[in-house]
């Protein structure tokens, strides 16, 4: 039995994401859209074919080019034949087309935009076998490889949308429960031009919490969950803050300290890292406000010798989600083969 749609082929786009939310180390994480309508995230054109390809291409691809490693497409598109098969369906083969949009290693959620833009692609093509919970954990399970280790908070926000808190599941998968955000609040993202290993913000972690700290952090979740869902603006932000791992991995980012404080000088709700960085992220109460943070933000980088891009965006409901045909993979002219 087969699962093939009679589809041509389709083009799925992943949005970037902030994990962590300063306040959800690995349990909050958010979908963004930029207000000027740009497509902030990567793009995957997926097509029936006579034998299994994967080509790359966009911006970004020259930096994955080199990696040894099958791209985390691939391991997407295995883990989700895999899953087909185990329901006695055909997945297959296809032609895997990935416009790499997003900067790798930024905190943007880069590589859980590639391998949410995959699966949203393959589902469409075969006819949405699978829920979204099987494909939330086949998401979290490609990332694993990337991040060494299982985390939801990009993953989950770029597949679901919004703002995703992780909460407990199953024995076999996590779960999670949108957040509700304020409309009006907007989220000023600035990305410069270094590159910090998800890998290497992690091993600045201490192995081990005192009760202080743990106490700390859960209160500070606590008291911005509570602060979201009951429109306590005062409390989100006296708990838009990162004590728990900030403070380990501010050293990474060069000029954070003083750029964060120049944010929340310059009116941020709160101001962090977005993900493991060294993105930075900043919560504006205005588009007026939010222009001033993000040149803020950006001259802070600016001072200490790094190019960057910004954007100031609102969060995206929706999630990953097909495109219409307007919106096209390049050319493989030049293209990247993996």
């Amino acid at each position: 039995m087969s699962a093939m749609a009679s589809s041509p082929g389709v083009v799925a786009y992943a949005p970037a994401s902030v994990g962590n939310f300063a306040a959800g180390f690995d349990l909050l994480g958010a979908c963004l859209a930029p207000l000027d309508g740009s497509l902030l995230g990567d793009l995957l054109e997926a097509r029936p074919a006579e034998r299994d390809e994967f080509h790359l291409v966009g911006p970004y691809a020259s930096l994955l080019s080199g990696d040894s490693r099958p791209n985390l497409v691939v391991r997407a598109a295995g883990l989700y034949a895999e899953a087909l098969a185990a329901k006695g369906l055909k997945c297959g083969p296809f032609r895997l087309t990935l416009e790499k949009r997003l900067p790798v290693s930024s905190g943007l959620g880069s590589s859980a935009s590639s391998i949410v833009a995959a699966l949203v692609a393959l589902q469409a093509l075969c006819g949405d076998p699978l829920t979204q919970g099987e494909l939330l954990e086949m998401a979290g399970r490609a990332e694993s490889h990337a991040s060494n280790g299982l985390h939801l908070d990009n993953v989950a926000p770029c597949l679901l949308g919004g703002l995703q808190l992780m909460v407990p599941g199953s024995q076999r998968a996590q779960s999670t429960r949108r957040l509700p955000w304020p409309e009006d609040l907007l989220v000023v993202v600035v990305h410069p031009d270094y590159s910090l290993p998800t890998a290497e913000s992690r091993a600045v972690l201490p192995p081990t919490l005192s009760w202080s700290d743990t106490l700390g952090f859960a209160g500070n979740l606590a008291g911005f969950v509570q602060g979201v869902q009951s429109g306590d603006r005062a409390l989100l932000g006296r708990c838009l803050r990162d004590p728990l791992v900030e403070p380990h991995r501010a050293r990474l980012v060069p000029g954070f300290l003083k750029t964060k404080a120049a944010a929340l000088a310059a009116g941020a709700v709160g101001c962090s890292l977005a993900g493991s960085g060294p993105s930075i992220f900043a919560v504006a109460e205005s588009e007026a406000v939010a222009a001033q943070i993000l040149d803020a933000i950006q001259c802070g980088f600016r001072a200490e010798g790094l190019k960057n891009r910004g954007w100031v965006c609102c969060l995206d409901p929706r999630g990953a989600r097909l495109v219409d045909a307007q919106i096209q993979v390049p050319s493989l002219a030049g293209e990247v083969k993996s």
